[in-house]
């Protein structure tokens, strides 16, 4: 398994949103930069991502797990780039913020600060753990 942090802006698609999609999921689609759809390419099932607020709260909001790994995003009319499918899993009770993320040292390495506008990115484990413990899971 795998770890992986995907970007949303909440009046877009949001962790509530995602919530109501149920088990079946959704499409992770609309990703148009090639490292972040290489990222996507690299997805397995059962891979978990943290999903990100982005623009508007800039947090981490809640986890999410890939059901279907890659196939063709059926909103790209060019037929070059992927989507996945993911479920909620689990949101969190405090969300982590950018501005806290950059203040905890052992987690400033994160590409989610040294690429900000990067959508999908991987996140290692280590890191996983520490942000899940800060996020205080609930169900």
């Amino acid at each position: 398994m795998r770890y992986w942090l995907l970007k949303s802006e909440p009046d877009v698609w949001s962790i509530k949103q995602q919530k109501k999609a149920g088990a079946k999921g959704v499409s992770w689609d609309g990703v148009r930069n090639y490292q972040a759809a290489n990222y996507l390419k690299d997805m397995c099932e059962g891979d978990l991502c943290y999903f990100y607020h982005s623009n508007i709260g800039k947090e981490i909001v809640g986890i999410v797990k890939v059901i279907k790994k890659a196939f063709l995003d059926k909103s790209d009319k060019k037929g070059r780039f992927v989507a996945v499918q993911v479920r909620f899993e689990k949101e969190f009770k405090n969300p982590i913020t950018l501005e806290k993320i950059k203040k905890t040292e052992s987690i400033s390495h994160l590409p989610l600060i040294k690429q900000s506008r990067l959508s999908v990115m991987p996140i290692d484990f280590k890191s996983w753990k520490i942000i899940y413990k800060m996020g205080k899971v609930s169900k």
